[in-house]
């Protein structure tokens, strides 16, 4: 066998077996993965809010994105376009996902010129805008774990995952390893701000990337719960 010859096997025997090397890598971290952490329980369902038609939206059995928007939307456009970019595009279509925005009633026209603007780019099927009263938007925000209050035109750039339980999903520790390693004292990720695009991008997008591979070993069947209670953010803040 000639040079031409060896060097001709040796190209297709690494063609050949460096997906099955990859594949070997791979297949272990569909069964390891840490879930992704309940930070809070019983977030309180849609049923004060309505869109523009009078359409209900709710929480059980979907994947949503919340995110106030306020009663001055288009001051919101740079966080709602960042969402829809890094966030919408990416999810949009997965079974049971959506996003829901809330308004209070009055910022309708507003909210219009919005959507128009982001009609330029896609169509919002998944997507839905959705009006209440401030007391009902106070009382939603309430019952979700954020470390920021609503602005005065009750809005804020933080977003929320909330599950198919109406359980937010966040971060309990949400330490570098660099920070670990220091033994930095813990602090968790209840929300995302959308301003941060290295925060929607990276540590929101692979956040819902696993959740949504836990709904998918749930549905095989071979998913082991091991999730755990927002009771740790307490015992976490007394060590």
């Amino acid at each position: 066998m000639n040079k031409k010859q060896i060097k001709k096997t040796v190209i297709l025997s690494v063609l050949f077996f460096l997906p099955v090397i990859f594949l070997l890598f791979l297949y272990p971290s569909t069964h390891n993965y840490n879930t992704l952490d309940v930070v809070k329980e019983d977030v309180i369902e849609l049923n004060a809010f309505l869109t523009n038609n009078n359409e209900a939206v709710n929480l059980d059995g979907n994947l949503t994105v919340i995110s106030f928007i306020g009663n001055q939307p288009l001051e919101k456009m740079t966080a709602i376009l960042n969402l829809k970019e890094l966030i919408y595009d990416k999810f949009k279509g997965f079974k049971k996902f959506q996003m829901v925005s809330i308004i209070p009633y009055g910022a309708e026209a507003q909210v219009a010129e919005m959507k128009k603007e982001l009609m330029k780019y896609d169509v919002l099927d998944y997507w839905k805008f959705v009006y209440g009263d401030n007391k009902a938007i106070t009382n939603l925000h309430y019952s979700l774990l954020s470390k920021y209050d609503l602005d005065y035109n009750l809005s804020t750039e933080e977003v929320y995952i909330v599950d198919k339980t109406r359980s937010q999903r966040g971060r309990l520790d949400d330490r570098t390893d660099a920070e670990m390693e220091k033994n930095k004292p813990v602090y968790g990720l209840q929300s995302y701000n959308c301003i941060e695009v290295a925060e929607i991008k990276n540590k929101m997008s692979e956040d819902l990337r696993i959740l949504f591979t836990e709904y998918r070993q749930k549905r095989k069947g071979n998913f082991d719960s091991s999730t755990r209670r927002a009771d740790d953010i307490k015992a976490n803040e007394k060590n």
